[in-house]
């Protein structure tokens, strides 16, 4: 995990913001809860527990709240969902949510929930365990399977995503912590992720283009041939390794 003082102040100063609006809990999911965090490229993943109901003054104050950490070094790479207790339960509710610098409302979906049950990272209050339902086996399977045949499938034939870094990255992650989850259900990090990939056919190529730019220092931006050509290997690998993936857990 590469953590210094800015991640800190970050979330000290969240918290303190958050003060005010009396959350129940905060949880770190994601790479900081898994302990594969890379400061600057992976995002902060959190969960605040609200008392019920959230009001539209409430909703009013969480604006002004991000509103006010928008000069923070790395604050667009904070995203929080709220949650009360009275609506934790059930994966298919959405709730209100501040990421990409907007506030929408998106569903805490089953792999987010057993994360929060595996390996939350308790900010403040209460811990999961008391708070959010656990998510069976079975909820988070075909959790997983939907999301990579309905979702992963369908945007590998969008030639015009993989050019870009993002969609190649968690394209190839996604589909190994999948196969992971499938096979024996648990929950793997993406540097996991990363060191299974070869072995499960993936393009090694590729794979090192991604391990290098996730940990190692700054990169040169790729060229246009090599951006082509990871785009094609990373689409030729993937529609037919989720196609089998679904076959064989649908």
């Amino acid at each position: 995990m590469t953590r210094s003082d800015a991640t800190d102040r970050l979330l000290d100063r969240f918290l303190a913001e958050l003060r005010d609006l009396d959350p129940v809990a905060v949880w770190a999911h994601g790479s900081l809860g898994g302990g594969d965090y890379q400061e600057g490229r992976s995002d902060l993943d959190l969960i605040a527990v609200l008392d019920d109901p959230i009001t539209a003054r409430d909703v009013w104050r969480v604006a002004r709240l991000h509103a006010r950490l928008r000069h923070e070094p790395l604050v667009d790479k904070l995203h929080c969902t709220y949650l009360t207790p009275g609506r934790a339960a059930g994966a298919e509710r959405r709730h209100l949510t501040w990421a990409h610098e907007e506030l929408f409302k998106r569903t805490v979906t089953p792999v987010t929930r057993r994360e929060l049950h595996t390996f939350g990272l308790v900010l403040h209050g209460e811990p999961p365990k008391g708070l959010l339902p656990p998510v069976p086996d079975h909820e988070l399977a075909a959790f997983v399977v939907r999301d990579q045949r309905d979702f992963w499938r369908r945007e590998v034939d969008r030639a015009s995503n993989w050019t870009q870094d993002v969609w190649v990255d968690l394209g190839l992650v996604t589909y190994a912590r999948a196969s992971v989850t499938l096979k024996d259900g648990r929950l793997i990090t993406k540097k996991e992720a990363l060191e299974l990939l070869p072995g499960l056919g993936a393009p090694v190529e590729v794979v090192e283009d991604v391990r290098r730019r996730r940990y190692e220092g700054p990169v040169a931006a790729p060229g246009e041939d090599w951006t082509v050509r990871r785009a094609e290997l990373t689409r030729q690998y993937l529609g037919p390794a989720i196609d089998a993936l679904v076959r064989d857990y649908a």
